[in-house]
């Protein structure tokens, strides 16, 4: 018996040497892809590829993409190749290639390359990762949401959760503690989201842990396991899909298909109409327009319907709480600038009876410019992707793209870059006046991405995010508090910017 056992273990191990010898023999393979193509590269390793994985990594995978950016431009180059694991990523430098590929040029990339199992996960064919005719129809269908009339229209929903937002932080500061401001303001924007997505009282800040604000903490919430499996998911999408790989954990799906359906089920019946996300959705779904094709999106099912919402609901509540976090701590060390904000705040609402209005928003100018340095150094995601469609040549630069190449454009690295951003390290929203971005080119800020498939809710983001900043800085002075690490440091298995140990402010009433 005993011999068959060591047999059966000889043969074991004897595979597992093959296996891994197969793989280290077709990634070294694989990671000759550029060198083949006459591209720069940095040298890679076997396996990983440029980027570390999850589990190994000292700082974010935004930072890691930032500091590649930069070792490239200090090098001269205009584009260089990556790998990611054994897959090779192109990576424009230059504004003008970068320019081409978001703009003029974006019928070669309409894609994201982002993994969807729309078949075992249905939730994750969402607007942010399909592509093709499907993208573009749904584009079209939800692009009148962020109209300026229905953003007016919206905005009363907005000002009244500000108002939630002030009682909330009033009985904060009497207790004369250090307020964790990345969780209030994730209160603040899952009312919001939760309102104007799905017309729904979440009441986040009597209910820290209702069911939207815990399921919304999960989304970002990644181990490096799930990192890894979402890594290799987006390399190997066949086989991920053979297998039935899915990216959320389960009650997180469950949560959100069950409100979306509930919610639908319950306006139908009882015939409510409420002018917001959700009813265009229900507006599309119930199109009787026309011929359609199922899955085309000129007409939603209900997994299409539950997959939008929740994209919705993930983009609006972090993208602006994270820029609001950001922006009063750099606030809070910029006295001078916080206090011309807030002069401009107050003449601004001294014209509109002291009432924080949309026109009132919209004409604070400076502003503008604290939003649009907060989301230079801090952009909401650090670096997007596209994916070639169809072979693609840069012009003056003989390289072909080849046909399912991903694509990576380095946000924090171009953000960063003190050619575009001297002194790129320092907050300073005088870069945003008008003079001074009209001297820069347009690609040199890109926090939202560019051209057709720039981010489609990026005005209502913007919007919640000057409400929540007026309602604070009209009423408080931003300090920092000493629990705040400083330098900020990122954590490193989090895709979006998320500061370990939080960030803690000290408000003082004015």
């Amino acid at each position: 018996m005993s011999i068959i056992t060591g047999v059966i273990l000889y043969d074991v191990i004897g595979v597992a040497i093959g296996l891994v010898t197969l793989a280290w023999i077709y990634s070294k393979w694989a990671l000759q892809y550029w060198k083949n193509k006459g591209v720069p590269y940095f040298e890679p390793a076997v396996f990983w590829g440029n980027l570390r994985p999850p589990h190994r990594r000292d700082k974010s995978i935004g930072d890691e993409i930032a500091e590649i950016y930069q070792k490239a431009r200090d090098n001269g180059w205009k584009h260089l190749g990556l790998y990611n694991m054994v897959s090779p990523v192109y990576m424009p430098l230059d504004l003008d290639i970068i320019k081409l590929i978001l703009t003029k040029d974006f019928n070669h990339f309409v894609d994201r390359g982002i993994y969807v199992n729309e078949k075992d996960e249905p939730i994750s064919a969402h607007l942010f990762a399909i592509g093709g005719k499907k993208w573009r129809n749904l584009r079209t269908k939800f692009t009148p949401t962020f109209t300026s009339g229905k953003m007016r229209a919206m905005f009363q929903t907005i000002a009244q959760c500000g108002t939630q937002l002030n009682k909330y932080l009033v009985e904060e500061i009497s207790h004369h503690e250090p307020i964790d401001i990345k969780n209030i303001l994730g209160n603040f924007a899952t009312d919001v989201i939760g309102s104007c997505a799905f017309g729904l009282e979440c009441n986040s800040f009597k209910d820290p842990n209702n069911p939207f604000r815990v399921n919304g903490r999960q989304i970002f919430q990644r181990t490096n396991f799930e990192n890894l499996k979402f890594m290799t998911a987006t390399i190997f999408p066949n086989l991920a899909r053979r297998f039935g790989v899915k990216m959320l954990r389960k009650e997180v799906s469950e949560f959100f298909s069950k409100v979306v359906t509930d919610t639908v089920n319950y306006r139908e019946k009882n015939q409510v109409h409420r002018n917001d996300f959700m009813q265009l959705l229900i507006d599309i779904k119930n199109n009787k327009e026309g011929e359609h094709t199922p899955g085309d999106g000129t007409s939603l099912t209900l997994d299409e319907m539950i997959a939008q919402s929740f994209v919705f609901f993930i983009a609006g509540f972090e993208t602006s709480s994270t820029t609001m976090t950001f922006a009063l701590y750099e606030l809070g060390k910029n006295q001078s600038v916080q206090d011309t904000l807030r002069e401009e705040i107050n003449h601004v609402l001294k014209k509109y009876n002291g009432q924080i209005t949309y026109d009132a928003i919209n004409e604070m100018k400076y502003m503008n410019q604290v939003i649009d340095e907060t989301l230079r150094m801090y952009p909401p995601v650090p670096f997007i992707t596209r994916q070639c469609v169809e072979d693609y040549v840069i012009p003056d630069q003989d390289i072909k793209i080849e046909k399912g190449i991903r694509v990576f454009i380095p946000i924090k690295g171009i953000h960063y870059d003190e050619e575009y951003y001297p002194s790129a390290k320092v907050f300073d929203p005088e870069r945003f006046s008008d003079e001074n971005k009209h001297d820069r080119n347009q690609y040199a800020h890109i926090p939202f991405g560019e051209g057709p498939r720039l981010c489609i809710g990026m005005r209502f983001g913007i919007m919640q995010t000057k409400v929540g900043l007026t309602n604070i800085l009209k009423n408080y002075k931003v300090g920092i508090n000493k629990k705040t690490k400083q330098p900020l440091k990122l954590v490193t298995t989090s895709f979006i910017p998320e500061v370990e140990g939080g960030v803690w402010l000290d408000l003082k009433k004015i």
